[in-house]
């Protein structure tokens, strides 16, 4: 055996180490219960959080949901949840399926940088989409085209922790608050689906949580629900006209991947969206139809933003809430409004994504289309 080719073993052998390595670092893969008994628990939720079980709890008012609008609920609700061998969880375990890729297969992005709109322009185009944010003076564009590699970036945004995510099977893409237990914490990628949706974990306990639910699912966390914060799915062109000073995430990631290419391939050009690990069943809308999902008082309903966006406004009365549907021509978006009682607007902040997702994970869903 020649030395290039046992330099070459020794590099792979390195690589091979190197991952383990961080895998053992991070608390290695997760190893869900394979069956053993299965016993279920009622759990009360106050202002997202978990504050402990039924019996545990002081109920003080009716078991009812006043809206979460996609964010945390208002009111105290109880949740039926399942232990199995001990493990804590709101969704069946057998449903949670191996993506592919080991835990944080799939990099996060854990320091991001930015660059300017001058500096973007050289390799993003006007017609990409992506997440933008802002908070206070600081505008933010997430170019799918990086998120497609990552799927999570843990930023910082004017001194405050936030959780950029995105699903590139679902297009499920959206901002949360990270908090657990009172801390605002990095989250990474599990290498599971559920529904064919990204499956997070947070660095703090190890939980399992469902980003197109913003809500943990397995472990100790199960039954928590993270806030979605205001943001948008925009093309970067017209995001650029509004914030010409704004800030681009970098393709200085810390990993090498081919920024402009999709590992998907055409998923995206079949209408039937090949990758997808669930079964639609649900006709009233093509599978790739964009919708914005809420659930008020326990009740889905999704809305087909195609139809908004013809109108340029549509109102609905939903569970007794008066909703506003906006489209911003500025940024090419629609934008959700709750009308409160003395008449002013409040913003939604919808799951968005593709309708085969939403309906999924939602078949009992209303759809306004």
């Amino acid at each position: 055996m020649g030395n290039k080719s046992i330099l070459l073993i020794g590099l792979f052998l390195i690589a091979v180490l190197g991952v383990l390595l961080i895998r053992n670092l991070r608390g290695g893969d997760f190893d869900l219960p394979d069956g053993g008994e299965t016993i279920t628990e009622t759990i009360v939720v106050e202002d997202g959080q978990v504050v402990g079980t039924q019996d545990q709890v002081e109920q003080t008012q009716p078991e009812t949901i006043e809206e979460d609008m996609g964010t945390s609920p208002r009111t105290r609700i109880t949740k039926e949840i399942m232990i199995t061998d001990g493990v804590k969880h709101s969704i069946p375990l057998e449903e949670i399926l191996s993506g592919g890729p080991p835990k944080d297969g799939i990099p996060p992005i854990d320091n991001p940088k930015f660059v300017s709109v001058a500096e973007a322009d050289k390799w993003l185009n006007d017609t990409e989409p992506g997440v933008v944010f802002s908070r206070g003076d600081t505008h933010r564009f997430y170019p799918y085209q990086i998120l497609v590699w990552h799927e999570i970036v843990n930023d910082t945004v004017d001194g405050e922790r936030v959780l950029v995510t995105y699903c590139p099977l679902c297009l499920t893409g959206f901002v949360l608050d990270p908090l657990v237990q009172g801390e605002r914490v990095e989250f990474g990628t599990s290498g599971k689906l559920w529904k064919s949706n990204l499956v997070m974990y947070d660095r703090k306990t190890d939980s399992l949580w469902a980003q197109v639910l913003a809500e943990a699912v397995v472990g100790e966390m199960t039954g928590t629900k993270l806030k979605i914060l205001q943001s948008d799915q925009a093309r970067y062109g017209d995001w650029k006209k509004l914030y010409p000073d704004g800030e681009v995430l970098s393709r200085d990631t810390g990993s090498a991947r081919s920024y402009g290419r999709s590992p998907y391939g055409d998923y995206f050009d079949v209408t039937n969206l090949s990758l997808s690990l669930v079964n639609p069943t649900d006709t009233r809308l093509p599978n790739d139809a964009f919708v914005f999902g809420i659930v008020v008082n326990e009740k889905p309903k999704a809305y087909w933003t195609q139809a908004v966006k013809a109108k340029g406004m549509v109102e609905d009365m939903f569970e007794g809430e008066r909703i506003i549907l906006r489209h911003d021509k500025e940024l090419d978006v629609i934008r959700m409004f709750r009308v409160l009682a003395s008449g002013e607007e409040e913003r939604i902040n919808p799951v968005s994504g593709f309708w085969f997702s939403w309906a999924a994970v939602h078949p009992d869903t209303e759809l306004l289309k």
